[in-house]
């Protein structure tokens, strides 16, 4: 039966084991969806920085992983900077790039391929010498940067991102020759309260070099968030968007893109991903439990239902995966976490890695 055809019964799950570095995810109803297994799960990258809001991509043979690291932490920080590392097995790492913009907060940054250019997108609040409180937040000070190479290994930037001041941009994709990327902003730049409020909407921007951006259209006119969001063949748009603390929503469009079809979710999702994986959708982020506190999860997206495949090892301050597909059956996934101490007692905030395969 054909997956989309299929509408799966109510999956629990029935367990999440840990075995040294091996995560096992199975469901009750075994046959509606595929079992994954997670392996290898290793940490990749700490530094005694916070490092955080991870992406991944595969360029030109080789695979690259982004993540913002800083000495003081996950606030607002003109010290935080953006880096970029290569493998060419996904195993051991390097890097290649390393830049932060004065005066400013560098985080969030997301991958894209695009015109035979790899770039590297980062939203920016504006921070000036020093760290500056929450209360001084403003989401009109907000500007996008980016870096970019042909190669890999040259690259150029950072530079200012026409059209995206005062908007907070995200994850980015392509179609029909040109990019887009997810942009929030207060309505129609309201000056005060500072911070984000829930008059803060999701605005798709357009880019025909992804350097110069103009306004499309709207994801969500209020309690706009980050989204993540995929194209069919046809152009039509397929979304996940946090709400920020309420639960998350699957959006729908087709061009150009004026009429939205938006609908609750059955939880939260903070930092979402939303990837394609053979003829399937993964979605992936942070998740609550009540208990516990913030996990990293990953999910099936079928009939527009969400089916956890596996929970990582994480917790604290954790989320935003990012996710290669290596063949119909096989994955890598990045994501970062704060479940670990260091030698003295000291939590640390780290990016790790972990191996995904579907059970024949």
């Amino acid at each position: 039966m054909n997956y989309r055809e299929r509408r799966p019964a109510k999956c629990l799950t029935l367990c999440v084991a840990i075995f040294g570095s091996t995560v096992l995810a199975a469901f009750s109803c075994a046959g509606e969806l595929p079992e994954v297994k997670v392996t290898n799960i290793r940490r990749v990258f700490h530094n005694g920085e916070h490092n955080a809001f991870t992406d991944l991509i595969r360029f030109q043979g080789k695979f690259y992983l982004t993540f913002r690291t800083c000495p003081d932490g996950h606030m607002v920080h003109p010290t935080a900077s953006i880096v970029v590392l290569a493998s060419e097995n996904a195993t051991e790492w390097k890097q290649v790039h390393r830049f932060g913009v004065a005066k400013r907060d560098t985080r969030d940054p997301h991958f894209l391929s695009f015109k035979n250019r790899l770039f590297v997108y980062t939203g920016t609040w504006y921070s000036g010498e020093t760290t500056i409180p929450v209360k001084d937040y403003d989401l009109n000070l907000h500007l996008g940067y980016a870096v970019w190479s042909e190669n890999g290994t040259d690259w150029h930037g950072p530079v200012m991102l026409e059209g995206t001041f005062g908007h907070y941009i995200w994850r980015a994709n392509t179609f029909g020759g040109r990019a887009y990327i997810c942009g929030r902003r207060k309505e129609e730049f309201a000056v005060g309260p500072r911070g984000e409020g829930r008059t803060v909407q999701s605005a798709m921007l357009e880019s025909d070099d992804g350097l110069v951006w103009r306004t499309r259209a709207l994801f969500q006119p209020d309690r706009g968030d980050e989204t993540a969001f995929q194209f069919e063949a046809d152009g039509a748009i397929l979304a996940i968007g946090r709400r920020g603390s309420d639960k998350a929503q699957l959006l729908r469009s087709k061009p150009p893109y004026v009429d939205w079809e938006r609908k609750d979710l059955d939880r939260y999702i903070g930092g979402p991903l939303l990837i394609r994986w053979g003829d399937r959708y993964v979605v992936g982020g942070r998740k609550l439990i009540s208990d516990q506190g913030p996990k990293t999860a990953m999910y099936w997206l079928a009939n527009d239902e969400l089916q956890e495949f596996a929970e990582l090892p994480s917790g604290g301050d954790t989320s935003y995966p990012g996710f290669i597909e290596l063949s119909p059956t096989r994955a890598i996934m990045s994501w970062y976490s704060s479940h670990e101490k260091d030698a003295d007692g000291k939590t640390i905030t780290a990016v790790y890695m972990a191996d995904l395969s579907i059970a024949n």
